[in-house]
C-alpha cells in the first residue's frame, strides 16, 4: 500500500505530523503502522515517561485530549497512541476542538480499526489538514495473491503459484493471519527460499492434496476418483473441513464458470481479472468451461444452493455432511 509506504518514509525523515488517525476495514496495517510509530519515535530511555498506550473502551475522548496536552518529560515529543479507538466512536466528534489545535510536542495516534469516519465531517477535514488521515480499506480476493508475493518479496522470498494460490483459498483476505503464518515459514525456511505446496502443508497445516483447491480441480476436470476422495478426506476431518465452507467455495466456483460461459471476449488478459482469478489457473477454468455447458451449470449451482440449505439443518433430519458431500458430487457429475 503507496500510502503506508509514504507515512513510514515521512516518519523516517523526521516529518513527524502531531495526529495520526488510522481507520477502515483492514486492522493489518493500522496495526503495522501504529506498532512502527510506538517502536521508533521515542528512545528506549524516553518511553518510560513519554509513551502513553490506552485502550478505546477503558478511556473517554477527554481523558485522551487530556494525556495530549501534556508536555514530554526530557524529550522532544510524547507519544499517545489509543488502541481500539473504534470504542469511542459515539463521541469521537469531541476530538474536533484538540484536531483544530494539536499539541506540537505530541504525536497523537488512533487505531480506529473495522470503522471509518464520516468524510463530510469537519473532524475530518481538520485532522487532514493538521495531521494524517489513513484509511485502509480490505483486499478484493484477487488482489491477494499479488499482495502476497509482493510481501515475501520485501522479506526475501518467493512463493509458487499453487502455494500463493492455497493460502488465498484457505485464509481469504485476512491480511493479519496470512502475515502470521508467512511469519512461521520465515523461522523455518532460508532466506531465498522459493516457498512451496508441500511448504505449506507441513508448516501451515493445509492438505496439498486433500483440499477445496484441489476439489475444485478434480471436478472442473470431472476427475471423479479423486474428487470422492477428497470428500472422504472432508468426512474424516470435519473441523478441518466445515461442511458449509466447502459447499460456498464449489458454489463460487462454478458462479465463475457461468459468468465465464456469458462473456463474448474470452481473451485470458480480460478474463482473469473479471472472474477474479489468477492467469496462472485459467487453464483449469478453460477444462470446466468444456466440461460443462451453461445449462448444466445453471442447474449445479440450484442444487448447491438446496445442499446449502440442507447443510444447515433446514429440510433435513440432521443429514451427515458425508451424505450431503456425496450428493453434491453425484449431481454435478450425473
Amino acid at each position: 500500500m503507496d500510502e503506508v509506504l509514504k507515512i513510514i518514509n515521512d516518519l523516517k525523515a523526521g516529518n513527524i505530523k502531531p495526529i495520526y488517525f488510522l481507520m477502515g476495514e483492514e486492522p493489518y496495517y493500522i496495526d503495522k503502522l501504529t506498532e512502527y510509530i510506538e517502536n521508533t519515535i521515542l528512545s528506549e530511555d524516553e518511553k518510560g515517561f513519554n509513551q502513553t498506550i490506552i485502550y478505546g473502551r477503558d478511556t473517554t475522548i477527554e481523558e485522551v485530549i487530556s494525556n495530549a496536552k501534556r508536555y514530554p518529560m526530557m524529550a522532544e515529543r510524547q507519544v499517545v497512541v489509543v488502541r481500539e479507538a473504534q470504542e469511542l466512536s459515539r463521541t469521537i466528534d469531541k476530538l474536533e476542538s484538540y484536531a483544530e489545535n494539536p499539541q506540537p510536542t505530541t504525536v497523537l495516534v488512533f487505531a480506529y480499526k473495522y470503522k471509518t469516519l464520516d468524510k463530510r465531517k469537519k473532524l475530518v477535514k481538520l485532522i487532514a489538514k493538521h495531521g494524517v488521515l489513513l484509511e485502509s480499506k480490505k483486499l478484493y480476493d484477487n488482489q491477494v495473491g499479488a499482495w502476497i508475493n509482493k510481501l515475501l518479496q520485501g522479506r526475501g522470498y518467493s512463493i509458487e503459484p499453487k502455494a500463493n494460490a492455497m493460502l488465498v483459498e484457505f485464509l481469504g483476505n485476512d491480511l493479519s493471519r496470512i502475515s502470521n503464518e508467512l511469519d512461521k515459514l520465515k523461522i523455518i525456511l532460508p532466506k531465498g527460499h522459493t516457498i512451496s505446496p508441500k511448504d505449506i502443508e507441513y508448516n501451515i497445516g493445509f492438505s496439498k492434496d486433500f483440499n477445496v483447491f484441489e476439489l475444485q480441480n478434480a471436478i472442473g476436470s470431472k476427475n471423479q476418483l479423486k474428487a470422492y476422495q477428497i470428500v472422504q478426506y472432508f468426512a474424516e476431518n470435519p473441523k478441518d473441513n466445515p461442511m458449509v465452507v466447502t459447499v460456498s467455495l464449489v458454489f463460487s466456483f462454478f458462479v465463475k464458470i457461468l459468468k465465464y460461459h456469458g462473456l463474448k471476449d474470452k481473451n485470458p488478459k480480460t478474463v482473469a481479472p473479471i472472474l477474479g482469478v489468477s492467469p496462472f489457473f485459467l487453464k483449469d477454468y478453460d477444462i470446466a468451461l468444456r466440461n460443462y455447458p451453461m445449462k448444466k451449470v445453471s442447474g449445479i449451482i440450484a442444487t448447491l444452493r438446496d445442499i446449502d440449505v440442507k447443510s444447515k439443518g433446514v429440510g433435513a433430519n440432521a443429514l451427515p455432511s458425508h451424505d450431503l458431500l456425496k450428493e453434491m458430487l453425484v449431481s454435478i457429475f450425473s
